[in-house]
């Protein structure tokens, strides 16, 4: 018999940039990383990096999305993701998503394959991440963040500048071995 799945709260905060004078800078001393744009996104391409970078934060959220609602959704205007790529291999990705709205851009993800965490990739990731939106026409740069992710992601947010706006909390279900490798973090 298999043990229970665990169910745990969670806080989820929200962090945003209002002007592109709230960014802060970052000294880096990797050179060998290139990050660019992926256009025409392969299906396959995108499930790797949300599943890499985020089998250890519980992203589970986009884990059975068909073909069909993967380029449904990379076909919406304002969508695009970005790689992050070192010494050839992929390191990490960001996606942004560009509101019409009220003008706003959310870094929806962003993050490093477990590979390339603790390098300084993290930073410099987000640095061109909040470029990018304010290049996209963004009056408002916004992400989350929340307790399962890692713990340098928030720090790194408020490194750069990002200051909370608001919080929340709810439950959500841990598989077994999920819950015990975050813990073992």
């Amino acid at each position: 018999m298999d043990p229970p799945d665990l169910t745990v709260e969670v806080k989820r905060t929200y962090l945003e940039l209002t002007v592109r004078a709230q960014l802060e800078a970052c000294a880096t001393d990797v050179h060998s990383a290139r990050i660019e744009r992926v256009r025409d996104c392969p299906c396959s391409f995108f499930r790797y990096l949300y599943r890499e970078v985020g089998r250890n934060y519980h992203w589970v959220d986009r884990l059975g999305w068909s073909d069909v609602e993967i380029n449904a959704y990379l076909s919406r205007p304002g969508v695009s993701i970005w790689a992050m790529y070192q010494g050839g291999s992929p390191a990490g990705y960001f996606e942004l998503s560009h509101s019409a709205e009220d003008g706003s851009t959310e870094i929806a993800y962003f993050g490093l394959l477990p590979d390339f965490i603790g390098r300084g990739l993290g930073k410099l990731l987000l640095a061109r991440a909040i470029d990018e939106a304010w290049a996209s026409g963004a009056t408002r740069v916004w992400l989350h963040t929340c307790t399962l992710d890692d713990p340098a992601a928030m720090p790194n947010y408020l490194k750069r500048g990002f200051r909370p706006y608001k919080e929340e909390t709810y439950r959500t279900t841990l598989a077994v071995e999920e819950a015990a490798r975050m813990k073992a973090d």
